[in-house]
């Protein structure tokens, strides 16, 4: 893994401090309909960097909650010794009344984001309808990626999709489809590529012209969890060895939707990922 050692930028996701979810007020307005993580960011930030890691990356409604005091979250994140990567913001983005309001709110964002000195705006989205998939669906996803992308190159910011369960790009075919389609960047998260069925390794190395950002989280199958990334069952070793093969130098970001204790789930991927890099 020669190519990572020195290189390699650690961060990970506040998104573990508290339980996940959205504004509720999001249901009847599209303006407030962020992704939110029901805890003090402050001391994420401050366990995060207490750890050892370098960056740190929010998602956009926790990021809008220092909107009027964004000057706490900077002294927040100079006290912990790191800085904000990226934020983390989506939509369903396949729905065209809305769409310019899902844009603007992803636009907020995307200006809290450059104004902290971030460098990446990652989305995930594309809505699953009700009644199934419509034919132009991924296209009109790939319509707003490609206005997301403009929206993040304005501001500075490097722009990416990630695939996510439970919405219209999940699977191997599906990121396929995706990205044949739009010229934004491919931001992995391990976790819900293969819980999808996909091969982690072989997809990475397809698309590793448009990896510049990369989400690590480990998996288990049965019972399904997110884990830290030294327990399930990914093999994490081999992901880090194609990340090395393919001279991947960016930020590597761990994450973990929750854990009984965060600090601790942390604690243990940074621990792998130490080790992993010391291996070369």
């Amino acid at each position: 893994m020669q190519s990572l050692v020195g290189s390699a930028k650690l961060a990970y996701h506040a998104n573990c401090w508290g339980p996940l979810g959205g504004n509720a007020v999001g249901v009847t307005s599209i303006s407030e309909l962020t992704y939110r993580t029901f805890g003090d960011m402050d001391r994420a930030i401050a366990e995060i960097g207490s750890l050892g890691f370098d960056g740190v990356e929010l998602f956009d409604g926790n990021l809008l909650d220092y909107d009027g005091r964004r000057s706490a979250l900077r002294s927040t994140l100079s006290a912990a010794g790191v800085k904000l990567v990226a934020a983390y913001s989506g939509a369903n983005f396949i729905y065209p009344d809305i769409l310019d309001q899902e844009l603007a709110r992803i636009a907020h964002a995307a200006d809290a984001a450059a104004d902290l000195g971030a460098e990446h705006l990652v989305v995930g989205g594309g809505a699953k309808r009700f009644n199934g998939l419509r034919a132009d669906d991924h296209r009109r996803l790939a319509d707003g990626l490609e206005k997301v992308m403009a929206i993040a190159k304005a501001r500075g910011l490097r722009a990416h999709y990630h695939p996510h369960l439970t919405t219209i790009v999940e699977g191997p075919a599906e990121v396929d489809a995706i990205f044949a389609q739009t010229s934004i960047d491919f931001c992995p998260d391990t976790a819900h590529l293969a819980a999808a069925g996909g091969d982690v390794v072989a997809m990475i190395q397809k698309h590793r012209a448009r990896i510049s950002y990369v989400h690590l989280k480990g998996w288990r199958k049965d019972p399904f969890a997110f884990t830290p990334l030294d327990e399930g069952d990914l093999d994490m070793g081999a992901i880090m060895q194609v990340l090395a093969d393919i001279k991947f130098g960016g930020w590597i970001t761990a994450e973990l939707d929750s854990w009984p204790s965060p600090k601790e789930g942390a604690a243990k991927s940074l621990a792998f990922l130490r080790k992993a890099l010391a291996k070369a």
